[in-house]
């Protein structure tokens, strides 16, 4: 789920004396949803269709939109990345002012410790963790999961965390 404002996608906001006027006895609540202008934030994502109606696809808290202003869909993203052998748990992050997506990534052990020994490769889970063969070895299996699942280049990560 990509959305895109040059899409017709976003966060659907309302206005009107019959919509909203805010949380009863809770002002710091109808702040965050209520802007300076007076539009209700409702939380929802919508597109509109082209006979003019607007479509609900989605809700505001479970995306983040990047600075080039494309949705992202963090539980989508993480879902493909957990199909590789590699990754035991992985979380996606990403901020309106940034153009790309964070992986935080704690890799599979037991997987990553076999690999290193068929491949010579000797150390501790921390050597291993720092060293430049294990890095791209589980950044190239995530990068082609999400290729494989169709992943947009900007739904990509390009930095990994590793966290043993």
């Amino acid at each position: 789920m990509d959305y895109f404002a040059k899409k017709n996608q976003g966060e659907v906001c309302v206005k009107g004396t019959n919509v909203f006027v805010g949380y009863f006895k809770d002002p710091e609540r109808t702040i965050e949803v209520i802007d300076e202008f007076g539009w209700h934030h409702t939380g929802d994502v919508g597109m509109w269709l082209p006979n003019g109606t607007l479509k609900i696809i989605d809700r505001r808290k479970h995306t983040f939109k990047l600075s080039q202003g494309e949705y992202i869909v963090p539980e989508k993203i993480e879902s493909i990345y957990l199909r590789s052998q590699y990754v035991h748990q992985v979380f996606v992050h990403g901020e309106s002012l940034k153009s790309c997506v964070v992986g935080i990534v704690i890799p599979d052990v037991d997987v990553v410790k076999c690999w290193a020994v068929e491949n010579g490769i000797p150390g501790t889970l921390s050597v291993l963790c720092a060293n430049s063969q294990v890095k791209q070895l589980i950044m190239d299996d995530m990068l082609s999961w999400g290729k494989e699942a169709g992943l947009k280049s900007f739904e990509q990560v390009r930095i990994i965390i590793r966290q043993f």
